[in-house]
């Protein structure tokens, strides 16, 4: 089994999401496209130093959309090179939201069946987060894709997390506050609440 981490927007917090689960679950992390510096799977070394880090599959050097950064780099991003670390237990994280382009035909989305994972969606709550939750939510159940859970993200807005839930219907399975500061002993306490929630 697999995860693979997904957000409604870049800034959604899967990186912190994912060196969580990676405390929780004791799996691998591999990020499969990385676009700029510093690296996401440097943040995972920091923040979990325990976790094995797989090498990226593509490393792009303009912290951009994967298919942009890719064109600048003269890289041409394929679904079918794509090579899945030979690991049974990965947390995967993805670049930006679903619909992300990867290429001129591949989006973030097209990724999914390649990896037998379970996706967990992260969402940030802004003003517009309802919005851009449902849309990601609505793709996700049109092409039938196996949803763990949501993680919120950030300040406390009940009435969004509420109506987000009903119409989703996923399980929340964990709630990030704001943290002044993102330690090793922040992952530790917000992994222990997700290990008690994935069980």
């Amino acid at each position: 089994m697999n995860y693979f981490v997904t957000g409604i927007d870049t800034d959604s917090g899967k990186t912190l999401v994912s060196a969580i689960l990676c405390e929780a679950v004791g799996f691998d992390y591999w990020k499969p496209v990385q676009s700029g510096f510093p690296k996401d799977s440097d943040t995972i070394k920091s923040l979990s130093p325990r976790t094995k880090i797989h090498p990226e599959q593509y490393v792009l050097h303009t912290p951009a959309s994967p298919h942009a950064s890719a064109k600048i780099d003269g890289v041409h991003i394929s679904l079918d090179a794509l090579s899945l670390p030979q690991q049974d237990g990965l947390v995967i994280e993805g670049a930006g939201g679903c619909l992300v382009p990867l290429n001129d035909s591949n989006f973030v989305i097209d990724l999914f069946p390649k990896l037998n994972a379970e996706i967990i969606l992260v969402a940030d709550l802004y003003l517009g987060s309802i919005n851009h939750t449902l849309l990601s939510a609505n793709l996700l159940r049109t092409r039938n894709y196996r949803v763990k859970g949501i993680v919120f993200n950030g300040p406390s807005t009940p009435e969004s997390e509420r109506i987000i839930l009903h119409h989703t219907q996923y399980p929340c399975i964990l709630r990030i506050e704001k943290e002044k500061e993102i330690t090793s002993a922040t992952i530790k306490k917000y992994s222990d609440q997700l290990r008690k929630n994935l069980s």
